[in-house]
């Protein structure tokens, strides 16, 4: 009788949870206790109560008997059916207090409000780092263990994450859902999109505490305080380097191997980075976006294209440190330093004359030559 009129007498010893029945009250001190009397046959896994493990049996036969009449979805449980259909109502019950946020799961809603909090309350036992999600606990630990159960069906690749095996399928399928509202340019990740809208808005949220610095990317502020300590955490395996980004270790660990993934389609150069084909590829369509507002001078590259608004600016940020001369570029510092130490460092192939400047030592080749 009590199931019908809502009286909860069967109370809990060990906390304020009561329940309308002694079965549940039952079940329920399981979670005080962590007793799990129900074993799978198949896997071993051991559950709190019966009907859970019924439902695990479902991951072993592939079982999906509940299913959507909105789609062609499926689910084992029909709690994951009732979830699912909040992606065709857009319902988002589960509201943040602190933000605007909401959410379809109160699962997904708990893992948002750690957001505000700060909290990490999942840590791994064989370094110092916490998270604010347990399955982001269970993918750090397999980069302790090198393991990857994700696999690409496709090539060789394979991922600790089940995320990232789904991002890196987009590089077979060249899939792009996310679209900028914009400019016609499209991502296949969301936040992807979300830090290419700060190219058009110039946003730069996240600030340095240390400096002035600010950045349009938690990661670029987190490298970037790195400049600020020294450290550098990634070291390289095979000599003494050592990096403060991950991506950098990967880039220097190609000069072991000689890799270059990056190749021209036009002609058969390749190279380390993606960034330097880019470059390349001017040579051969003879693109020139950096264009001098002062001159008709146009460059493939930002770099020079800075060298040369210098000269319009009579600027020279490079001074030399034994006397007073200045420079608007690095190398000219650099040849220039050369007259101070004596120093000669292009020396002839066919004498023993030596020369302070490349160019010095060419027009001496002419002597020799007689070209």
């Amino acid at each position: 009788m009590m199931a019908h009129t809502g009286e909860k007498s069967f109370k809990c010893d060990l906390c304020d949870a009561a329940f309308s029945q002694k079965g549940h009250l039952r079940y329920h001190t399981m979670v005080h206790t962590g007793e799990k009397p129900f074993h799978c046959d198949l896997c071993g896994a051991t559950f709190s109560r019966k009907s859970h493990v019924n439902r695990h049996m479902m991951t072993h036969t592939g079982e999906k008997p509940v299913k959507c009449d909105l789609c062609d979805a499926a689910f084992s449980v029909k709690s994951h059916l009732k979830r699912h259909m909040m992606t065709h109502t857009g319902e988002k019950p589960f509201k943040c207090d602190i933000c605007d946020a909401a959410y379809s799961e109160k699962c997904l809603l708990n893992v948002h409000i750690i957001t505000h909090t700060g909290e990490r309350p999942f840590h791994c036992e064989l370094c110092d780092a916490g998270f604010s999600i347990k399955s982001h606990l269970k993918g750090h630990k397999m980069t302790h263990t090198g393991e990857k159960p994700f696999k690409c069906g496709l090539c060789d690749a394979a991922f600790s994450r089940k995320g990232n095996l789904k991002k890196h399928m987009m590089t077979h399928t060249g899939e792009r859902p996310y679209e900028c509202d914009l400019c016609d340019a499209a991502f296949p990740r969301k936040s992807a999109l979300k830090y290419h809208v700060i190219t058009h808005t110039g946003d730069k949220p996240f600030k340095c505490d240390l400096c002035d610095a600010t950045f349009s990317r938690k990661e670029n502020l987190r490298d970037h305080k790195m400049t600020h300590t020294g450290e550098k955490p990634f070291k390289c395996d095979l000599c003494d380097a050592a990096f403060s980004r991950k991506d950098h270790l990967r880039n220097h660990m190609m000069t072991h191997t000689g890799e270059k993934p990056f190749q021209c389609d036009l002609c058969e150069v390749a190279f380390l980075r993606k960034g330097a084909l880019k470059r390349h590829r001017m040579t051969h369509t003879g693109e020139k976006p950096f264009k001098c507002d002062l001159c008709d001078a146009a460059f493939s590259e930002k770099g020079p294209f800075n060298v040369h608004m210098i000269t319009h600016s009579e600027e020279k940020p490079f001074n030399c440190d034994q006397c007073d001369a200045g420079f608007s570029r690095k190398e000219n510092l650099k040849d220039h330093m050369i007259t101070h130490t004596g120093e000669k460092p292009f020396q002839c192939d066919l004498c023993v004359a030596a020369f302070s400047r490349k160019s010095h030592l060419n027009r001496h080749r002419r002597t020799h030559t007689g070209v």
